[in-house]
């Protein structure tokens, strides 16, 4: 049976909208359109959630009727709706949700309140069909940095390690302020790095040794440590390498986080690597990915660019999977939980 859902994204600065199509084992993005109001929170180096939210309320409506009509489909050729209802920020939460409800209760289709994070993972099936049992999922962003033990996938997860402080995503930003680049700073830092020398200065890489964190991250010191030697060049008069520092900084989270990833896949008896988040655009962590599975004989399972950072085809993506598995939709008033928890109960 062939079935089509319209997933909603407003968790953060991107509101998006998309279809997707699955049957059996396989599944198809009809359509993906997504509006990003990052100009406008640049000027500030952080999203300011009032014009986040005033955002995507001016963009809701027309996104949905782009993906509907992209995916030559109405609402009424739809079988179900998801949204992300957390986490995220609370007042772009409540514009996708409450949008999403309004489109649910119009239309008399099921509704699925999904998780933002769990929804990276799902992005990928896009490209590689359903995340088969007993999968590792690694999501990195600017505000996550979570591993999973995928028993079974989307009803059954486990976190198995995340951030102790400071997001991949959330280290890099930080340091890109001080550096004086333009936020968000991943894009920047990512085509700096190539240029630059990876093991130009020296940067720590936090719960390396530490059996008690095995899966567990920590950018706290990263960010620090980069931060002191700017500060010291400063202060001595020094020329500001920047292209070393990026490069330097790149290496030590790469390496981290593919190195905990390719570990937890072997803890588990994992053939499977699932990767996705913003921060999974970052071509240094890519590469480092791709060499580190293929030594393991891991398969490795990133998206393209366009479904790494928020999109609406992810959350319909896991909003075919909850429908195929025959998991209740939502209530109507369910809220959002912009803090919602990665376990089990998520879903």
């Amino acid at each position: 049976m062939v079935l089509k859902v319209l997933g909603i994204e407003s968790s953060c600065d991107e509101t998006a909208a998309a279809v997707s199509r699955g049957e059996g084992g396989k599944r198809e993005i009809l359509s993906n359109a997504v509006a990003s109001s990052m100009d406008f929170h640049a000027r500030f180096g952080g999203v300011i959630p009032e014009i986040a939210s005033r955002a995507h309320l001016e963009a809701f409506a027309p996104l949905v009727e782009k993906a509907l009509s992209s995916a030559l489909l109405s609402l009424s050729d739809l079988d179900a709706i998801a949204v992300s209802s957390g986490p995220g920020l609370a007042g772009c939460l409540a514009v996708g949700t409450s949008g999403a409800k309004g489109l649910a209760l119009g239309s008399k289709k099921p509704l699925f309140e999904v998780n933002h994070v769990v929804a990276h993972l799902a992005a990928s099936e896009g490209e590689f069909g359903p995340i088969p049992d007993g999968s590792v999922g690694l999501v990195v962003s600017g505000g996550h940095t979570t591993l999973f033990e995928i028993e079974k996938f989307p009803g059954r997860l486990r976190v198995a390690g995340s951030t102790l402080d400071d997001a991949a995503g959330e280290c890099f930003d930080k340091i890109g302020r001080l550096l004086g680049l333009p936020y968000p700073a991943g894009a920047a830092i990512d085509a700096l790095a190539k240029k630059g020398d990876p093991f130009a200065i020296k940067v720590p890489q936090g719960l390396r040794g530490q059996k008690d964190r095995l899966f567990d991250f920590s950018f706290s010191g990263v960010k620090t440590s980069v931060a002191r030697t700017v500060e010291k060049m400063r202060e001595e008069g020094r020329p500001i390498p920047v292209e070393d520092i990026c490069a330097s900084l790149a290496e030590s989270v790469s390496e981290v986080l593919s190195r905990k990833a390719v570990a937890a896949c072997l803890a588990f008896g994992s053939g499977v690597l699932v990767v996705g988040g913003g921060f999974s655009a970052n071509s240094q962590l890519r590469e480092k990915l791709k060499a580190k599975t293929e030594e393991a004989g891991i398969e490795l399972r990133i998206p393209s660019l366009s479904l790494c950072t928020d999109n609406g085809a992810m959350v319909s993506l896991l909003g075919l999977d909850l429908l195929r598995s025959g998991a209740s939709p939502s209530p109507m008033d369910a809220s959002i939980d912009s803090s919602m928890p990665l376990d089990l109960s998520s879903f």
